[in-house]
């Protein structure tokens, strides 16, 4: 499907299932309408060769459906020159990979994440959005904080230059404004050299809704809808627009499967995270089942387990529902899940203004809770949903008036540490390991300058994340699959729990969600211990 390199040229194929013709026009034969028909399958899809197309050149499809003509971008463009513009000719093949088959993907047990916007990690010498250069730059810094996975925000091309990705227009290409299909290529292969694996956020919720080459792609539709990529009745609404895929249709759940695919494959990437899955199996998110949604991300999750074993995926559901990851009938199959059950309660907890008024008992249950095994979920105090739209850092909202006195930055590290030493896979927002105070917004940088004001406690979630993994030899526990709560006291806001492989290495925990110094006695398995 797609544009394919083939010899002396490439192959073109599109499903239009209602067009009476179709035409590939370009560089390659001066935008002739009448030049290059594609041949109709039988099937819905249109083919054809075209000799002397080279990588580079534009190109766009020329559909007609009766009276219509329609100038649409290749669905499956690999590149675009922006989001209105036009399709680029691309050749995979093209790009050299080294060595880069060698780099394993982490286990879930050894993962630690750090969530990331390409546009505004770094300021950038423009004065415009950061880029996969630009944070290519960065993984020196990454490598210091010990992180051995970042998850790129979505980096679909979108409208414009600033989003925060979740408007995707053209699901294959590479947002241009980050440089493209060749820029995410070098900042895999250089991830992949510095010990780090890459996750990329994807979006199956819906596309767009705005500059949608997809909408009534071959000018047919019902009821006004989008024709024949989305659904055309009540189905098709999302907070979003009226852009949800119809994964009833098996041409519709190939493009997404083959995007999926594509990702993993073709930029080398080491796992996806699923955007908003209840909006793929709810009409509204919380009712209205779509039952061929939910097989969706089933048929993704499986295709990763089977064609790229020890790749992940993950799915931010925040439903609390344990058959997002089981494996086997009835479920999902994803590895894992973002957690609500955790990044609530324990922010709420850090955020509560009086001790008497804190929940131990929720930080407990937060700690302990667990779907299937100790690493399907996610956990976090800060994501980009947690600290924009109305909400905030963790400083901003224990202490709006002062985020980096002493309370805020107490109680921002006190959920470092929850993060870092609970079962689970941890993630970091980025900027929060030096207390950046800022909600985030697309258009604003981080503050790197925070990096050093605040730079022990960026030493302390370095030696956080040095502990999670174990990097010493001595704190193993921290990845085991076992977790004992040895002291919950609520009057005096304390909990305590014991981390463990199995086969007796273990690591106590203890925190202290007051501003005083308590004693408590806990009851440890035997052997030696020692301070960390």
């Amino acid at each position: 499907m797609g544009a394919v390199p083939v010899d002396g040229g490439f192959a073109f194929r599109v499903w239009a299932p209602n067009a009476d013709a179709v035409h590939v026009v370009g560089d390659f034969n001066g935008w002739d309408h009448a030049a290059d028909a594609l041949h109709h399958e039988d099937n819905g899809h249109w083919y054809g060769e075209v000799k002397g197309a080279e990588h580079g050149q534009e190109y766009q499809f020329l559909i007609s459906n009766g009276e219509q003509r329609l100038l649409r971008i290749d669905p499956r463009a690999q590149a675009v020159t922006n989001s209105v513009g036009n399709g680029h000719l691309y050749d995979h093949s093209r790009f050299d990979w080294g060595n880069d088959e060698v780099f394993e993907t982490p286990g879930q047990h050894e993962l630690v994440v750090y969530e990331t916007h390409i546009g505004s990690f770094v300021p950038s010498g423009d004065g415009g959005p950061a880029d996969l250069h630009d944070l290519t730059g960065k993984l020196d810094y990454l490598v210091g904080l010990g992180v051995n996975a970042v998850e790129l925000m979505p980096l679909m091309e979108f409208a414009g230059d600033y989003s925060w990705g979740y408007n995707p227009a053209h699901i294959f290409a590479v947002e241009h404004t980050y440089g493209g299909p060749v820029a995410l290529k070098n900042f895999v292969r250089e991830a992949h050299k510095h010990g780090i694996a890459v996750l990329v956020d994807v979006v199956y919720n819906h596309f767009g809704p705005s500059d949608l080459s997809l909408w009534q792609f071959d000018g047919w539709s019902e009821n006004g809808k989008g024709g024949i990529y989305f659904y055309n009745d009540h189905r098709s609404s999302t907070p979003w627009g009226d852009t949800r895929p119809d994964y009833g249709r098996q041409e519709v759940r190939d493009f997404i499967l083959d995007n999926a695919r594509m990702w993993l494959r073709d930029y080398h990437a080491d796992g996806l995270r699923l955007d908003m899955t209840p909006y793929m199996r709810k009409v509204d998110g919380f009712s209205g089942d779509i039952p061929e949604g939910w097989e969706m991300m089933r048929m993704i999750a499986e295709m990763v387990r089977t064609e790229f074993p020890g790749r992940l995926v993950f799915a931010e559901d925040l439903h609390n529902d344990a058959a997002v990851t089981k494996v086997g009938h009835g479920g999902a199959s994803l590895h894992a899940q973002w957690d609500n059950q955790f990044v609530h309660p324990v922010r709420e907890a850090l955020i509560t203004h009086s001790d008497e008024h804190r929940s131990i008992p929720a930080v407990a249950q937060a700690v302990m809770h667990r779907y299937h095994h100790a690493f399907d979920r996610v956990i976090y105090t800060e994501s980009h949903d947690e600290v924009a739209n109305g909400k905030a850092r963790i400083t901003s909202e224990v202490r709006g008036d002062n985020p980096s006195g002493w309370d805020a930055q107490k109680r921002a590290t006190l959920g470092a540490a929850l993060v870092l030493t609970s079962p689970g896979i941890p993630m970091l927002f980025q900027g929060q390991e030096f207390l950046e105070d800022e909600w985030f917004r697309d258009t604003v940088p981080l503050d790197w300058e925070r990096a050093w004001a605040f730079r022990d406690i960026t030493q302390m979630f370095r030696d956080l994340i040095r502990m999670r993994r174990n990097l010493d030899g001595d704190t193993a526990g921290l990845s085991g699959p076992e977790t004992s709560l040895v002291t919950l006291d609520d009057d005096a806001n304390v909990i305590a729990y014991v981390r463990s492989t199995g086969d007796g290495q273990h690591v106590l925990v203890a925190l202290n969600l007051t501003g005083h110094a308590v004693q408590r006695k806990v009851t440890l398995p035997g052997g030696v211990w020692r301070v960390r």
